[in-house]
């Protein structure tokens, strides 16, 4: 008999969390109202039935026709089952009329769903005041091996009077070893949260300098997206002979050693990745170019756009 009595009072409790008996004011009735109407138009906009709606948020479906109706003044917590069901932000069900809400909304959901690379676009469309602040005097070089970011990042630091690091030999002082003994050791996947890890140090200490990155950053999203987020991007680019040429030039004949392949490997990789690097800021092809000439271009380019000053 205690255990039921116990049960009762439980069930009691729950009740009085899901609906409150307090007589709201005026204000408070129009704001149960407005959320009850914008549940019911985005319910019917979605095609869902009450029943529906309930299983996919865990709200009865009788507090679901209340709130529709403008009677129930639900609790936060349920209110926010029935937003998340409805794909829709809690903001938007309380927020104030707006002509504009339902896309808000739409958007808000969207964003949060994004990946980190495309929330790093969205803001340097929407609000790029901001995202300039953030990345204050930071440069940084992308693109395949070969395509210049050693070679124009140390001589664009000289010219400016700027630290110049790359990434890659920055985990290898970090880590005590060669990267290829750090991939041997921890896998692909420990070499890329030591990357994370080191460019996260960088942009924590540094706020002016030039960085020059492996041409695999672009293969972890959000390792990239702060490559989008906190510095000034250029992808440098070049043909993908002219790459390959530039790598064996430097005494690197392992791109073609024992692969006759290795020509359409390169290619396959440039064009997996050419979205990925296109979302960089500025490009500057090397093209055909001396180094003489791509350093002007690139020296011009910073200057132009007040990227370091």
């Amino acid at each position: 008999m205690k255990n039921s009595n116990v049960k009762q009072l439980g069930d009691t409790a729950d009740r009085s969390a899901n609906v409150s008996t307090i007589t709201p004011n005026a204000s408070a009735t129009a704001l149960i109202e407005q959320v009850g109407q914008r549940v019911y138009k985005t319910r019917k906009a979605k095609r869902l039935s009450r029943r529906e709606l309930s299983e996919k948020s865990g709200v009865s479906p009788r507090y679901i026709s209340r709130l529709e109706g403008g009677e129930g003044n639900i609790s936060i917590g349920l209110l926010q089952r029935i937003a998340i069901a409805l794909e829709r932000p809690i903001e938007w069900l309380v927020g104030t009329d707006d002509e504009l809400a339902d896309d808000v909304a739409r958007l808000i959901v969207r964003y949060r769903n994004a990946d980190a690379a495309t929330r790093a676009s969205v803001l340097q469309l929407l609000d790029p005041a901001q995202l300039r602040e953030r990345k204050a005097q930071r440069l940084c070089l992308i693109g395949l091996r070969g395509a210049g970011k050693s070679t124009l990042g140390s001589r664009l630091s000289r010219e400016m009077d700027l630290p110049f690091i790359e990434l890659n030999q920055e985990i290898e002082r970090s880590a005590g070893m060669p990267i290829g003994e750090v991939i041997a050791m921890y896998g692909e996947e420990g070499y890329r949260k030591l990357e994370a890890d080191t460019l996260k140090t960088i942009i924590e200490t540094r706020e002016r300098l030039v960085l020059a990155v492996a041409g695999g950053v672009v293969e972890k999203p959000d390792t990239f997206a702060e490559v989008l987020g906190r510095f000034h991007t250029v992808w440098l680019k070049a043909d993908p002979t002219e790459h390959m040429e530039r790598v064996r030039a430097q005494g690197d004949l392992r791109p073609m050693a024992g692969n006759p392949q290795a020509m359409e490997q390169l290619r396959a990789i440039l064009v997996a990745r050419e979205s990925r690097y296109g979302q960089a800021e500025y490009h500057l092809d090397t093209s055909g170019k001396t180094v003489e000439v791509s350093l002007g271009e690139l020296q011009g380019l910073v200057v132009a756009h007040n990227i370091i000053t």
